[in-house]
This record gives structure tokens, sequence and C-alpha cells, in this order.
């Protein structure tokens, strides 16, 4: 795919990773200092109301009401609080406290030292692989924030998938968990969208045993469950409606693994499941693991009828048995399902996470636990009994009640974990160009220049063969480089990144010339010049000047800027170091910097030209 999982060759690996751990351990520092001064402040707060509160009445000074829970005012204007006369539904209590540990450990797998670099060719490109072109644009487009933004989009993955998990744990009832699920909602389907490919569903071979329909779409739907009102979780009918999703569910997987151009019915090890079998035992993890996988491998390659027919058989069994809505058939249902799903999930998906980059667990586990959810809300409905209003009181003893704080706190550690991801996540979306960082993995750090360096004002002459020297630009910042004008390599690359330089510069880029200086010395005329301005469009950059001149000259020039050229014999390329130079407004040369392009992606670019759109404000503000 274009575009995507690009060629990371010269890229300095140990400076993003150190980034986003440096990143990620700051963050966590400030995070946890916040929520250290908010506990406080929550805490000492409660504490001085309770202690100004009205003894007679157990009413605040301001009014407010003192109920823990959902408060209001009796019949006679006295403030109550409503006492719960159930606990949360066992059933959306499984489904919420599952979820928020599978979002965990998600955030967990986030961390990953190769996630940042490695996420985009190891994870995504590969789901998008035969999916239909409209897709495969839609993943490219998403996944140019995580190529241009590695460490800032690894990092918010991290705090976005940690701020779900403790949500869903630490906020159990009432209208922010309800939130909390709609957000599980919003992350889910983007993974699953730009992340999973919408789970390779629209690919050829797709399948419920490797993953389909995708593992985020399965958390998408447990955080709408989660977004019910819990009204909804004490009437069984919920529970028969759910088992008989999940009944339609397992039989259009049925229909999915029977479908005989997926390939699931070939045997020999060209067949799709023990192709993908083979691979999985492969994969770096505990030796005895490998081992089970690897024979059973072995097996599905001999009996991939056999097998294929099981899996068929039971998926249909269990959807048939589910849609039927009898509690015995639903029990046994589960039961089954729980033994097929997890077989699958050890010797088919290798427990989701071995192997390259794992992200979570796959789906069987989460299909699991919607699938137990529903049943119970089948069978395990919470009774709902009329709420009973009663006078508010202060704790036992007398002593206040710090679960209202308590509460508070983890309502706001939980939407401030998310947003800590959410929003430099939102931030990196918009902004269309790469971080300077991944132009500093490839070449390094600028190099100062000490003193006051100029370079030497020996007669030139520009593309359209008018003289010029360095003299004559003084007065504005200059970006200089070095092209060859029938270079066919580097050189194009780094014209079209001065080119972007300009374009971001906006109208800054009248006090910024772009200069280039003919790095051939063979090929000196300005018709070379023009032809090479012609070919990059550069044409019509007022600031643009490319220069000649000379061998002598030219050589002058290069050494000025610690340049060497080598021609070789024979008619071969010219070879010359690439890199650019910055002049401030006075002339004197204040940095060099490598400029090899690299990979040359579209991210790394961008990155290039950030890197001197920088250098030239910097200029322009210090001069």
């Amino acid at each position: 795919m274009t575009g995507m999982g690009a060629d990371r060759k010269g890229v300095n690996e140990s400076l993003i990773v150190s980034a986003f751990h440096h990143s990620l351990s700051t963050q966590a520092q400030v995070l946890i200092l916040a929520f250290v001064v908010v506990a406080v402040v929550l805490v000492v707060g409660r504490l001085i109301a309770a202690l100004l509160a009205d003894p007679a009445s157990g009413k605040p000074p301001g009014g407010g009401d003192t109920g823990e829970e959902e408060g209001g005012r009796g019949s006679g204007g006295e403030p109550t609080h409503t006492v719960r006369a159930t606990p949360e539904p066992l059933a959306r209590r499984v489904l919420r406290v599952g979820f928020g540990l599978l979002w965990l450990l998600d955030g967990a797998l986030q961390i990953q030292s190769h996630m940042p670099l490695g996420l985009p060719e190891n994870v995504v490109a590969p789901s998008a692989q035969g999916s239909p072109a409209w897709l495969v644009s839609v993943v490219h487009w998403g996944l140019r924030v995580w190529e241009n933004h590695p460490v800032q989009a690894a990092v918010a993955a991290v705090w976005i998938q940690l701020g779900l998990g403790l949500w869903l744990l630490l906020v159990a009832r009432g209208r922010w968990s309800r939130i909390g699920g709609l957000a599980s909602v919003g992350w889910g389907l983007s993974v699953w969208v730009f992340g999973e490919s919408m789970g390779s569903i629209l690919a050829p071979g797709a399948s419920w045993m490797l993953g389909a329909p995708g593992a985020a779409l399965i958390y998408a739907l447990a955080g709408a469950l989660l977004a019910l009102p819990e009204r909804a979780w004490r009437d069984p009918r919920l529970g028969r409606y759910l088992l008989s999703g999940c009944g339609v569910y397992f039989l259009a997987m049925a229909v999915l693994q029977a479908w005989p151009g997926n390939g699931f019915w070939a045997a020999g090890s060209s067949g799709a499941l023990p192709a993908m079998v083979s691979e999985m035992a492969e994969t770096p993890q505990p030796h005895a693991i490998a081992q089970v996988v690897g024979h059973f491998g072995g097996f599905a390659a001999e009996h991939a009828v056999l097998v294929n027919a099981f899996v068929v058989a039971a998926l249909g069994a269990i959807g048939l048995a589910l849609i039927s809505g009898r509690r015995r058939a639903a029990r046994t249902a589960v039961g089954a399902a729980l033994v097929v799903s997890l077989a699958d999930w050890v010797l088919v998906q290798d427990f989701g996470v071995f192997g390259g980059l794992g992200t979570d667990p796959n789906s069987m586990i989460p299909t699991l636990l919607v699938l137990c959810s529903s049943y119970l809300a089948l069978v395990r409905p919470a009774v709902a009994t009329a709420p009973a209003p009663t006078t508010a009181a202060p704790a036992r003893g007398g002593r206040p009640s710090l679960r209202p704080a308590i509460g508070m706190l983890a309502v706001i550690a939980a939407c401030a974990t998310t947003a800590l991801g959410a929003v430099p996540y939102a931030i990196a979306a918009i902004e269309p160009n790469a971080t300077t960082l991944l132009a500093e993995s490839i070449d390094g750090a600028a190099t100062p220049v000490p003193g006051n360096v100029r370079p030497p004002n020996v007669p030139l002459l520009e593309q359209h063969g008018k003289p010029i020297s360095f003299e004559k630009l003084h007065g504005k910042v200059l970006l200089v480089t070095y092209l060859d004008p029938v270079c066919t390599t580097d050189c194009p690359v780094i014209a079209q990144e001065f080119k972007q330089a300009d374009s971001l510069l906006g109208g800054e880029a009248r006090d910024v010339d772009l200069v280039a200086i003919d790095a051939n010395p063979l090929y000196r005329s300005p018709a070379y010049l023009r032809a090479f301005d012609h070919q990059e469009r550069l044409e019509r950059l007022p600031n643009w000047i490319y220069l000649t001149g000379s061998a002598g000259e030219l050589r002058r020039m290069w050494s000025s800027f610690g340049v060497e050229i080598y021609v070789p014999h024979g008619g071969a390329m010219v070879d010359h170091p690439d890199g650019a130079a910055i002049v401030d407004r006075e002339g004197h040369i204040r940095s060099l910097a490598n400029f090899d392009p690299g990979p040359a992606t579209a991210s790394t670019k961008s990155s290039f030209a950030v890197t001197l759109v920088q250098a030239a404000r910097q200029a322009l503000n210090e001069a």
C-alpha cells in the first residue's frame, strides 16, 4: 500500500523510542501530580463543607445537597438523597469490568518500544491488504496522523486506552458511567476502521477463526450496551434480544467460514487455516505454546476439511440455540461457545498478543464477554424496587462521608487520562505536516557554525543568467542547499522540500530566499538550471534562486559550506552530500545540517520542510 508501512531504512529508531518513553514518563508524572492536587482539594473541601454545615438539618451553608447519590427535596422541603434499592445488574457489571480490564491491557500493550514506528507497517498495513480501494484510501488517510506524528500518536493511544479502562472500572454507575460507554464506542470504531481496516471483513479470506469482524467492533458494541440506561438491564427482554443478536452473529460467521472462496476447505500448507497457524507458531513466544500451535497447524494441514466442517457445524449449532430463546438451549450454547472460542484463541489466534506487535488479545475474549453478559441479562436481571427518599444525615459517628469526593475524583481521573490522549491526537489529526523529530532521527541535529563565517562574495549567475553574489542577498534569511541539475534521485526530493517550506512560511516567505548552488561542475549552464526548475515546477517561486558559475567559483562556494564534490569517470552521476545551511540577514552562516532524504516518504519530506521553516523563523526572530 503506497505510503503505508514505508521503508524506515536510515531512521534512527532509538531516538524515536527515547522520545516516546520520555513523553510517557513526563506526562505520567504531571498526571499523578494533578490527581494528588485534585484529591487534596476535594477531600479538604468536603471536610470543610461538613464542618460548616448546620448540625440541625445537615445542610451546608450554601443550601447544597448532602446526599451521596441522586439528591433532591422531599415534599416538606427537606434535602433528600436516593438510596439505591438494588446493586448494579450483574450482567452490566461483568461487561463493564471485563472491558475495563481489556482496555487497560490494550493500553499497556501500546507501551511497546516498537509501537511508534512499527504499528503502520506491522499491524495496520497487513490488515488492509486485499480490502477495497475505497477502504484502503480511508485507512491511508487515517494512518497519515501516525506516520507524521509517531511519538505523539503512540503516546495518545496509550492514554486513551488506559483512560477508558479506568473510566469503566472506577465509574460504576450513573450518567458518567454511560458517557464512558459512549467514549468506548467512539474510540473502538476509530480503531476498527483505521487500525483494523474494518476487521478485514471485506478482504478475501475473512474468517471468525482469524478475528472477523474485528475485536475493536466488539469493544464498540460493549460500549454501546454500557451506555444504555441501567433500567434496561433490569428487564430480561434485553438478554433475549442480545442472545438472539449473538445467534445471528454466529450463524453469519458459520456461513463466512463455509464460503468456498475463502480457502478454509483447502488441505496442505497452502490452505488458509494451516498457513495462518504455521505463521503464528513461528512468532516469538514460549516454546511450549509454540509446540502446541505447531502441532495443531500440522493437523489442520492434513485434515482441513474435517477441521473446517467441525467449526462450521459448531458455529451454526451455537447460533441456532441462541436464537431459539430457550434458557436451557442458551446455557448449552454459551458453554459450547466458551470451549470453541477459547480453543480458537489458543490454537489459531495464539492468545492474540504473541508475535510482532500484539495490540489486543484479538476477538475471542471480547466476544465471550458480550455473550456471557447477554446470558446473565436473561437469567439474572436485577429486580427494580422503588427508591426511598431519606433525609440526608452525616456518616456514622457524625463524621462526614468522603464517598462523594472519592466518586468525583474517580470521574476526574478517568476523564483526564482519556483527554490527555484524545486532545493531542485530535491536534495531530488536523496538523498536515510531520514532526521535525523524523528529520532529526535520519540526519541528526543541525551543527552550529561558530564565529562570523560568511560565504565568499564571488560573482555568480542565477538561473536566468543574471549576475548575482551573496552580498546582494544580505537583508534576508537564506536557506541554502546544493543541487545537481541532472540528478534524478535525492536532488528532486530536496527541491520539493524547499518548495513545501516556502508554502509553510506563508507571508514570512518574503523575508526568506531559497538558494540552491549548482553541485555539478560539468553541467553549469543556466539552461540546465532552468530545465531543473521547470521539471520541479520551481519557476513560479519568486524567492527561488539557483546559482551557478565557473568551476573555480563553484568550488570556492562548496568549500565555504564544507561541501566536497566527487566527479566519477565514465559519465556516472556526480557524488555530492545532501545538506542545507541557514544564513542570517547579516550574511553569517548560522548552522549546517545534513539533509539526506532517507526513505523519502511523504512524512519524512514534510518533516524536513518543517525543519527548514523552524530554522528560518528562528533566524528571523533573532535578527
